[in-house]
């Protein structure tokens, strides 16, 4: 039959988002403001007091504290920010070495392999199954192969059909039944994919841009191969 793996050859790009100096510099300035607007707030308080009753200690050190706290938060969460960012950098740059590499990642499309006409796939247990069998389906849902894997331990396992008797040139995906005694037991579909670039996704996360499956959270990687 003639199918097409999921290795073929890419070249990977890597993205390195950059930091933003204009958001430092709007939040320190946003900070001094404050600051500014809080002693002038204070200095018009103490000229303006009753003589009678000033203002004790006490009370001076209290709203001097107070924004003491508020620079003080702001200046750690400008701080952690910061760490964030530079951490997102680094994270995409060691991300950077999964380019070309093999993966696998949540999915249940079947890689194949057309000169040994196999079909691999892999499933992840969360706990050991008595029976655990692979349905072999076409996009449309079509049923055209079932096969046990037996009794499988939890963790990680990988599998390889004989794809000589499948349709040719069709996508095809595979549903794991796995259970224990007459428990369901919750299988994750894993598939092989290969990594063609690496970035950042809108909140700053790592994400991975894969040959079949595209754009994919670094978070749904499993292994690399």
């Amino acid at each position: 039959m003639t199918s097409t793996a999921a290795t073929s050859s890419l070249t990977g790009t890597t993205y390195v988002p950059s930091s933003s100096a204009d958001s430092k510099s709007i939040s320190a300035s946003g900070t001094a403001e404050a600051q500014d607007r809080f002693l002038k707030l204070l200095v018009a308080q103490l000229a303006n007091q009753d003589p009678m009753n000033p203002m004790d200690n006490a009370q001076m050190t209290s709203q001097i504290a107070q924004i003491n706290t508020v620079t003080g938060i702001q200046q750690l969460n400008d701080t952690m920010k910061n760490m964030n960012t530079q951490m997102s950098a680094m994270q995409v740059l060691q991300a950077g070495n999964l380019v070309g590499r093999g993966v696998l990642t949540e999915g249940n499309q079947l890689a194949f392999d057309t000169t040994a006409k196999t079909a691999v796939g892999a499933i992840e247990l969360p706990a050991k199954a008595t029976s655990v069998k692979i349905q072999v389906t076409t996009a449309g849902g079509q049923v055209i192969d079932t096969v046990s894997l037996g009794e499988l331990d939890a963790g990680q396992h990988g599998f390889t059909l004989d794809s000589s008797t499948y349709p040719a040139d069709t996508p095809l995906q595979f549903k794991v039944i796995a259970t224990n005694g007459s428990d369901k037991v919750d299988a994750v579909a894993l598939m092989r994919d290969k990594v063609v670039a690496v970035g950042s996704d809108a909140s700053g996360g790592l994400s991975l841009t894969l040959l079949t499956a595209g754009k994919t959270p670094y978070a749904n990687l499993h292994a690399v191969l």
